[in-house]
């Protein structure tokens, strides 16, 4: 019995010593350690790779921690470390976090119907369904309410007359913001502050996280992101501060929440898992939501991709901020490809000069959508352009060399595609639909 709790003691002071190797940033200004990429046998030619990718997919910064420590982190345009910017849906993840913390104050309790804060008649249900819809079913996506309203209502919309039945709750994943938002409601009331005080009381001031909610939307520089993504890197703790010491609850949020969406927990997207389903479809997609990414991985995502992805298994957080990837697009394969990037970070470096100072150029393709020929335009020499296409699940199913500017297409299946196309001294990348 003694050399079992002498083992124990041993195990628990050895994982206090590993998780004292993060690094938390000061509270109050710019100071932040560095480490150098070589460190982590990341080569310029890979990171400028990385760089050139997200630059062509309309980035404005881009940062990637390890072990709270800054490997990473560029700025695009005229875009600053105190620039600030909206994280859209990826705050939802941070909305899941301060109802966490409100719940071990003993503020709410996620099973506690959404009635008994919000009164009844907060939707258009009969009450007896109204009275089903828990905090729990809308930090997973379950309330069972219409994510497709009909006009002039829409996902957004959270006037009773938008929030309407259309399964009982906990029978239907539907991602669906207009209920989402009625938790900002819950905590202003349970709290008796504004949202932008309540979180900057339960978590902001706590990690040096500035920002302010407007319209149920978080705006924040990108700093700001990065130090909440490390607070989730390390379960809600920062440095000594506890900030949620409720473990089950950190654990449930990012997990499967339910068994319709594999891919959700509360209000953070999970990689990993065998299945994922996506906003505005019923279908259930049988593969990991980002095949390329981390399995431990755990996502806060936003319009227009907003993202913190973070990975436990690698003490790694990074954020991207800026636009939609490509605005033809209202989904994209970038999650999959930045991670193919990410990923190749530590390989070999290449030698020749074939691949040194590579121009990214603006590609004109058409038709698009395009049927059995896809013709491209923008390089300024005639040689010869090696292409990759790149499907929705960032997978690559063509790949090739062409001599006149035109690329056969007629054996793709119909859907969203990416291409890239390169040659010795340029390269771009655009997104396809093939009919």
């Amino acid at each position: 019995m003694k050399k079992h709790s002498t083992l124990f003691l041993f195990l628990f002071f050895l994982l206090q010593i590993q998780a004292q190797t993060l690094y938390f940033p000061p509270l109050t200004g710019n100071t932040w350690d560095t480490l150098s990429p070589n460190r982590f046998n990341w080569c310029t030619e890979n990171i400028d790779s990385l760089y050139n990718y997200l630059e062509a997919t309309h980035a404005k910064s881009f940062m990637i921690l390890k072990d709270g420590k800054i490997v990473l982190e560029k700025y695009f345009g005229n875009f600053t470390q105190d620039s600030i910017h909206y994280w859209a849906s990826a705050g939802k993840s941070l909305t899941a976090t301060l109802i966490g913390i409100a719940q071990e104050k003993g503020l709410l309790n996620i099973n506690d119907s959404v009635s008994k804060y919000l009164g009844v008649g907060w939707t258009s249900e009969l009450p007896e369904k109204e009275k089903l819809i828990s905090i729990k079913n809308v930090l997973s996506m379950t309330s069972g309410l219409d994510d497709n309203p009909a006009a002039p209502c829409n996902d957004l919309s959270q006037a009773p007359a938008c929030l309407q039945y259309l399964a009982d709750a906990g029978t239907r994943w539907g991602y669906h913001s207009g209920p989402y938002r009625k938790l900002e409601d819950i905590i202003e009331l349970v709290t008796g502050k504004t949202y932008t005080q309540a979180t900057a009381d339960f978590i902001g001031n706590k990690i040096g996280m500035d920002g302010l909610w407007f319209n149920s939307v978080f705006y924040s520089n990108t700093r700001a992101m990065a130090r909440f993504g490390l607070l989730m890197l390390n379960k809600v703790i920062w440095q000594n501060d506890t900030i949620m010491k409720d473990t089950s609850y950190f654990n449930a949020m990012t997990n499967t929440s339910q068994n319709l969406n594999k891919s959700y927990g509360y209000l953070w997207w999970l990689n990993g898992k065998s299945s994922y389903m996506l906003p505005t479809v019923q279908f259930i997609f049988p593969s990991m939501l980002i095949p390329t990414g981390p399995p431990d991985m755990f996502v806060a995502m936003g319009k227009g991709h907003q993202r913190i992805y973070v990975v436990p298994s690698q003490k790694m957080v990074v954020v991207r901020v800026g636009e939609t990837p490509d605005n033809s697009l209202a989904w994209s394969p970038f999650d999959t490809i930045v991670w193919k990037y990410i990923s190749k970070l530590d390989d070999a470096c290449m030698t020749t000069s074939i691949h040194q100072n590579i121009k990214k150029i603006e590609l004109k393709l058409f038709p698009n959508p395009a049927n059995n020929y896809l013709f491209f335009d923008g390089f300024s020499s005639n040689e010869t352009i090696h292409f990759r296409i790149i499907n929705s699940l960032g997978r690559i199913v063509k790949e090739d060399e062409t001599f006149n500017h035109s690329i056969d297409i007629s054996d793709l299946e119909k859907g969203n595609y990416f291409i890239s196309l390169q040659n010795k001294t340029e390269e771009a990348i655009k997104a396809f639909i093939k009919n």
